[in-house]
């Protein structure tokens, strides 16, 4: 029932709020579509703040739901999501605004759609497809690219000219798939295990020139997925969308921005090459000139030394040595045989004086018998007997003819 006021008996504004917030109560719960604007967590507060705005007009309104509502949606719910939401509305009095109190919350439209590649994304992440230790390097220079592209492109032109304008001789093995559509996925995974057979290709660029979240969608298939954690080649996904990035990006080994950055990371600058290769010669004939120089210097050093410079020097020093000391050996020598030959004759003078024929050279004879017996006495030989007489240089034989004894 309308409230019946008039300028004389205007109600006052408590009458008014009340009266607003019972008839907002009287409303039932309602569903309501809209977009995440804004959101809202105070620490400590159970509930949660979002502010749910049109689509197409430019009218938002407040939503207040439970934290713990909020904290079991997965996946998690973010500013720009578009939701639909089970609501009761309800009037604040104390500063007159109106709200939602959320009973339910489900994301729908491209919100339900990137909610599925994020559980999805969820689930292969923890399979391990995503983990960098997978990720392989780009080769060098290789020698054929391949490229998955749609026909005619202009992704297809930009990675072509980008990449032979910086290798000229770069050399492309190009297996068209549709890029969009039902049937992308599947097209995509036969070029690229095409691709991933030919043993001349070394790296495998996917290229796609950008396009709406769901244009996008074939590159976030789970078969796609997995058949490139399984391929041999690394492969470069240059879809070109940076705002939502398709699952190829997470399994790829080489994520590029766009085609054009594709180009950029197969293949090396020629240019650049060319002048690091210059800066690497340079160097290298720096660092040869300073060995070379150091080397000369050090030569020329050995050489001013006095031994390099009179060779000879050093042996006529060492010759006055050599004679001094062979000098001193042959009279050492000398000396020594002096002392051996004195020795050898005193030895000698010793022997000679301790011989029996020095006694026989000075007047002595020794007297032998007929059986060489020496005879001290005139009894042991009789008269007539044969005798010899042994004197310094000889014997003398004879016959006794009479024998004398001589008193001592």
């Amino acid at each position: 029932m309308a409230l019946e006021t008039s300028p004389q008996a205007p109600a006052p504004v408590r009458q008014i709020a009340n009266a607003i917030t019972g008839w907002v109560d009287r409303l039932g719960a309602v569903w309501v579509e809209g977009q995440v604007a804004q959101v809202s967590r105070r620490p400590g507060v159970g509930t949660v703040f979002l502010t749910l705005r049109d689509s197409v007009a430019d009218i938002s309104i407040p939503v207040t739901c439970q934290r713990t509502l909020f904290d079991s949606l997965n996946p998690p719910l973010v500013e720009g999501a578009s939701v639909v939401l089970h609501a009761k509305p309800s009037y604040y009095a104390n500063r007159g605004t109106l709200s939602l109190a959320a009973r339910e919350i489900r994301l729908v439209g491209l919100g339900e759609l990137l909610a599925r590649l994020e559980r999805r994304r969820q689930l292969l992440a923890a399979e391990g497809l995503f983990a960098a230790e997978l990720k392989r390097s780009l080769p060098f220079l290789p020698r054929r690219v391949g490229l998955v592209t749609a026909p005619d492109s202009a992704a297809e032109r930009d990675v072509v000219e980008n990449a032979r304008r910086r290798w000229p001789a770069v050399a492309f093995e190009t297996a068209y798939a549709a890029m969009q559509g039902t049937r992308a996925a599947a097209e995509v995974i036969a070029a690229i295990d095409r691709l991933d057979r030919d043993e001349r290709v070394d790296v495998i660029v996917v290229a796609r020139g950008g396009g709406a979240v769901e244009d996008l969608l074939p590159f976030s298939d789970e078969g796609l997925i997995r058949a490139v954690a399984k391929c041999r080649t690394p492969v470069v996904s240059a879809i070109g969308h940076e705002p939502d990035q398709p699952l190829l990006d997470l399994v790829a080994d080489v994520r590029a921005s766009t085609p054009t950055d594709a180009a950029k990371l197969v293949v090396p600058d020629v240019a650049e090459e060319l002048r690091i290769v210059g800066v690497g010669r340079q160097r290298l004939r720096s660092a040869l000139t300073g060995w070379l120089e150091r080397e000369r210097t050090l030569l020329a050093t050995l050489r001013g030394r006095p031994a390099m410079a009179d060779p000879g020097s050093l042996i006529s020093s060492r010759a006055d040595e050599v004679d001094a000391l062979r000098e001193r050996a042959r009279r050492t020598t000398v000396h020594r045989l002096d002392r051996a030959v004195d020795e050898i004759a005193h030895h000698r003078a010793r022997a000679r004086a301790l011989s029996p024929l020095a006694t026989l050279q000075r007047g002595y004879a020794v007297l032998q018998g007929e059986d060489g017996h020496v005879l001290t006495s005139v009894a042991d030989v009789a008269k007539g007997a044969a005798v010899s007489v042994r004197v310094a240089d000889g014997r003398v034989h004879a016959q006794v003819t009479t024998t004398e004894e001589i008193d001592g």
